[in-house]
């Protein structure tokens, strides 16, 4: 039988790539939850690598930290609250996929005025074409 492999903070902290500030802040929100052993000292285990790992990711799409602790509240009662956090993670799916497409056209645009400021250096735009006329030519 293999005992389960427990990491102190700190190398918790390396194997997840967040500070120890951090941990201790997520522990306070109570997004996760350490362990101590008999001499109080907290730890944590593979489990809560794969844990955190998924909070990362959930945070990773925009989530805020009032729907990620709704999140880990409503995985706390088990079952009967999967309806309600589908929901949530689809919420927040549509939010992410909204903002992904915001920043798509925003980079558009940057590329238009990276290519208008190519075109001015190179004398293949008119000195006189502003950045608003170079941009009707792709309406």
């Amino acid at each position: 039988m293999t005992l389960a492999k427990h990491y102190k903070i700190g190398e918790f902290a390396r194997l997840v790539g967040l500070s120890t500030y951090t941990l201790r802040y997520y522990e306070t929100e109570g997004l996760i939850v350490s362990q101590r052993d008999t001499n109080g000292v907290r730890y944590y285990t593979d489990q809560d690598v794969k844990w955190l790992g998924f909070l990362l990711h959930l945070k990773g799409t925009g989530m805020k930290i009032t729907d990620l602790k709704t999140y880990v509240r409503l995985r706390a009662q088990g079952d009967s609250t999967i309806m309600e956090r589908r929901q949530l993670l689809d919420r927040v799916k549509q939010e992410s996929e909204a903002e992904i497409r915001e920043r798509q056209n925003n980079l558009a645009v940057l590329s238009k005025k990276i290519d208008w400021y190519d075109g001015k250096l190179d004398r293949s735009i008119d000195s006189n074409e502003s950045f608003e006329e170079y941009l009707k030519r792709f309406e």
